[in-house]
């Protein structure tokens, strides 16, 4: 970084002028400060769900999850069940799971008991 231009207004104030590249480098390091930042915030929120009691999903789960997939998905996956199985098993529409699943409704807390009994998991992995 090479070294900016300080220049004081009538009223004061020092404004630094800096070359565009030093200025870029700047904004790409405080927004990656600020995505681990939320990242750190995540972790933090997480740690005290487990503190809390709650449940610790498998590792393959998490990993599902981390790619991409909805908790309720990734659990499903898990388990080996197919959308068809457990609408079977559940009573619940295949186009209402597949909402579920991809976040675009939410499941009243009665869905959520019976997917939850399905896959034989605790109901909290589901809300």
């Amino acid at each position: 970084m090479r070294s900016p231009q300080i220049i004081r207004t009538p009223h004061g104030e020092e404004l630094v002028v800096l070359p565009r590249a030093d200025y870029e480098a700047l904004v790409e390091r405080a927004d990656h400060e600020a995505e681990d930042a939320e990242d750190v915030a995540i972790y933090d929120a997480r740690k005290a769900e487990l503190a809390a009691g709650g449940g610790i999903l498998p590792p393959e789960v998490s990993a599902a999850i981390l790619r991409g997939d909805s908790r309720l998905k990734a659990i499903r996956n898990w388990r080996g069940e197919t959308q068809l199985h457990l609408t079977f098993k559940t009573g619940i529409a295949q186009g209402y799971l597949s909402d579920l699943e991809n976040g675009r409704r939410r499941g009243t807390s009665d869905t959520i008991a019976k997917l939850a009994q399905a896959l034989n998991v605790p109901a909290e992995w589901l809300s």
